[in-house]
């Protein structure tokens, strides 16, 4: 095992899968993208990427992941953090697929019916399409 990807948002899941991202890359001597994305609003049309969310813009999802880059670094993990704008789910999967990932981690929440109405949860969008094996920690 040598690329980890971390699906890092800064909850207190995701918080918990970074340390489980720490213990694995230095178990494996792997390396570590961390991976941020921003939700894009849907337009009405339906097509493109739609605006920003005002509450939550890439320019958060980059502090974010540049502060889980830095956690992973002073514990002497290589980690690089990429920012992406759109669905996480699909973009996290992307990633990992054109990065030849070898473990996908991320944090679990729970979950419920509206979620799954509008398509479930990152992790699960992320197992469906991730070419790797994805740990979805709690």
């Amino acid at each position: 095992m040598k690329r980890i990807i971390l699906g890092y948002d800064a909850t207190p899941a995701a918080d918990h899968a970074l340390e489980r991202t720490a213990e694995f890359a230095r178990a494996f001597g792997a390396t570590v993208t961390v991976a941020s994305v921003a939700r894009a609003l849907t337009t009405s049309a339906g097509r493109g990427i739609g605006p920003v969310d005002p509450v939550d813009p890439p320019s958060l999802h980059r502090q974010e992941a540049d502060e889980a880059k830095d956690r992973l670094g002073a514990r002497g993990i290589e980690a690089e953090a990429v920012v992406g704008l759109g669905d996480p789910g699909d973009l996290i999967a992307r990633l990992a697929n054109e990065r030849h990932a070898d473990l996908v981690i991320l944090g679990g929440r729970p979950g419920g019916q509206l979620r799954d109405l509008l398509g479930g949860s990152v992790s699960e969008r992320v197992a469906r399409k991730a070419t790797c094996d994805v740990l979805v920690v709690r």
